[in-house]
């Protein structure tokens, strides 16, 4: 049952049986509908989740009033507001699940505890930060050199089952695009 994320979590790290079983007890397992809001403006972020199973979308409101999509969380990947869940502020994003989902979540509680009990998990979470981050710095800059097909490859590269999971206005929000161009690069692709 907690195999993935016991993969997951132990690429970075090795833990013995009982540091892993440590873990285990301080997980939260959710299973929450599509449609599911885990997370609104103005709240204060209170999970670090691992997606066990499913499709989350992060995404912020412009002051037009157009849902901009940040990323997306799918199986195997962590979900958070990293800066609102640590700084315990109030958050500018939406966390919503686009599929029923199933999440291993950690509170701020849970986690403190974690890291007192095994120490290692520091390193787990420093290097999962850094993903995120350079996650984060290689989308910043797609964004602003690339163009939009270009940045649609590599979306699909990085995401390669989200185009059968999810509405196409959510890629188009994602990379900057209207829906209608997404489906001319898709067509287009496809006839290569």
């Amino acid at each position: 049952m907690y195999i993935n994320i016991l993969n997951n979590v132990g690429r970075s790290v090795k833990f013995t049986e009982e540091e892993e079983e440590i873990f285990i007890s301080l997980l939260k397992k959710e299973t929450i509908p599509a449609k599911t809001k885990l997370l609104r403006e103005g709240e204060i972020c209170n999970f670090e989740g691992y997606v066990q199973k499913g499709c989350i979308r992060i995404y912020y409101v412009n002051e037009d009033g157009f849902e901009v999509t940040i990323s997306f969380a799918i199986e195997d990947w962590w979900v958070s507001d990293i800066a609102s869940f640590h700084e315990q502020t109030p958050s500018d994003l939406y966390i919503e699940t686009l599929e029923d989902t199933e999440l291993y979540v950690l509170t701020p509680i849970t986690k403190k505890q974690l890291v007192q009990a095994v120490p290692k998990f520091e390193r787990v979470f420093r290097i999962l930060v850094q993903r995120n981050l350079t996650s984060v710095q290689n989308r910043l800059i797609n964004t602003i050199s690339k163009k939009a097909s270009d940045r649609y490859l590599e979306f699909i590269s990085l995401y390669p089952t989200i185009p059968q999971r999810v509405a196409q206005y959510y890629i188009a929000s994602y990379l900057g695009v209207t829906a209608e161009f997404v489906s001319t690069i898709r067509k287009r692709l496809l006839a290569e």
